[in-house]
């Protein structure tokens, strides 16, 4: 059953049954649902409700495309239309360790092409772009939509907070789903990312879906499913989009925090970066640059200097002091080997976990997060270690909080006598 486009306005509780029933709702149904949801005349029981039958039913194609089409209707769009260069973005779902949109803002830039990135602030184990960057003193997430274009047509690459009037119908959805058990449904998050993205106003934009332990998607075929979704998405709203399935078992790169994750990001545009990190963000910048049209080589950008020199730019064009120091944690205690052998596995959750109990993350959205605390990786899987040798190192500002750390990585080290296979980083893409 589907209910007729010409149709009066539908009660809530009537769309919520037909859902529950397994029937499709109509482009205007649910244009009305989500726009009485964020006036307020649909309460939050009955968005709960319905949020839950979606999670058992699903949503089809269709519904999908005008569910995300009415998300993005209850704001602005950005206009990016003057943007000298091509636009093109990246998205990550999140992930241990994942500074990559601080090295991959600028060095696609440094190519060629506009970079406008919209990121978001950590919860959990996950880390936020904006927590780590506001650790560079001086540094703004919160601009102007106008200053978001200039700085994009100057600079070529901005990293921003949303607006408030970006998709404010995801903003309070995403909220009530955090609480109500409805995080776990594939269309809805689907439709949660690509809504703000579309609206973003970018041409391209290439998505990085991480898949492991450490990741929001742990099965390979959930994690492509969820990429085949917003690919389709974003083709059928005219963004060219495609997507890489990227490794979350193990954390990625050696830092793990705020602070420390922008330094490794330094590093890693002064060319000394960890294998495993390089390898993802050459990956990443060369679809995003091909998706631009462009004909640039990023290994060179980075190997020459050009990405530091605009990752300074970048910085700088937001109020930020690059030579400042970042700060750090007053006090540190290591992780050391039980044993000598192959470290096997350090579980990306793991480290996630014990970094927010140092400090790093925060459990609900208002917390604040320490700008020094983290883990240091001082080993990864594939290293042969010895007995007693460090293997992380814990970083916070109040040392009572080790003891916890400690107790989120109990199990999730494992050193053996046989050396393991050590996975490949990029898995998979899709578009």
């Amino acid at each position: 059953m589907t209910r007729g486009a010409d149709s009066n306005p539908p009660a809530a509780v009537d769309l919520i049954r037909a859902k529950r029933d397994g029937h499709e709702l109509s482009a205007s149904d649910i244009g009305w649902l989500i726009d009485a949801y964020t006036q307020g005349v649909v309460a939050d029981e009955q968005m709960s409700a319905m949020a839950m039958a979606i999670v058992f039913r699903g949503l089809g194609p269709a519904e999908l495309r005008a569910w995300t089409d009415a998300m993005i209707g209850t704001g602005q769009r950005l206009d990016l239309s003057s943007v000298p260069a091509p636009t093109v973005d990246k998205h990550s779902t999140g992930g241990v360790g994942d500074k990559v949109s601080l090295i991959l803002a600028p060095l696609v830039a440094s190519c060629g092409a506009a970079v406008p990135q919209l990121s978001g602030r950590g919860l959990g184990h996950t880390g936020g772009t904006l927590d780590k960057l506001e650790t560079v003193p001086g540094w703004r997430a919160g601009i102007s939509g106008q200053e978001f274009v200039h700085l994009l047509s100057t600079v070529g690459c901005v990293i921003s907070a949303a607006g408030a009037d970006l998709a404010p119908a995801d903003r309070k959805l995403y909220a009530l789903r955090d609480v109500t058990g409805t995080v776990e449904s594939i269309p809805l998050i689907a439709s949660s990312i690509m809504s703000k993205k579309i609206a973003e106003g970018t041409q391209s934009l290439v998505l990085d879906v991480k898949v492991g332990s450490g990741a929001f998607m742990r099965d390979i075929e959930n994690a492509r499913e969820l990429a085949q979704t917003m690919v389709r998405l974003g083709t059928e709203s005219g963004v060219r989009t495609t997507a890489l399935l990227t490794s979350m078992d193990v954390p990625l790169g050696r830092a793990v925090g705020n602070a420390v994750e922008v330094a490794e990001s330094i590093e890693t545009l002064r060319g000394a970066g960890p294998a495993d990190l390089v390898e993802v963000t050459l990956a990443l910048a060369r679809e995003m640059l091909a998706l631009a049209g462009i004909t640039a080589d990023p290994q060179a950008a980075l190997s020459d200097g050009r990405a530091l020199a605009k990752y300074r730019e970048m910085i700088a064009g937001q109020g930020g002091d690059p030579d400042a120091p970042l700060p750090t944690a007053p006090h540190s205690q290591l992780v050391t080997a039980e044993s000598a052998g192959w470290l096997r596995r350090l579980d990306a959750m793991a480290v996630g976990t014990a970094a927010w109990r140092l400090g790093a993350g925060r459990a609900r959205k208002e917390d604040p997060v320490s700008a020094g605390a983290g883990v240091i990786c001082l080993a990864k899987p594939g290293d042969e270690v010895r007995a007693g040798q460090s293997l992380l190192e814990l970083r916070a500002d109040d040392p009572d909080k080790f003891a916890g750390a400690l107790d989120a990585l109990a199990g999730g080290i494992e050193v053996g006598p046989e050396r393991p296979v050590v996975a490949p980083v990029v898995i998979e893409r899709i578009g």
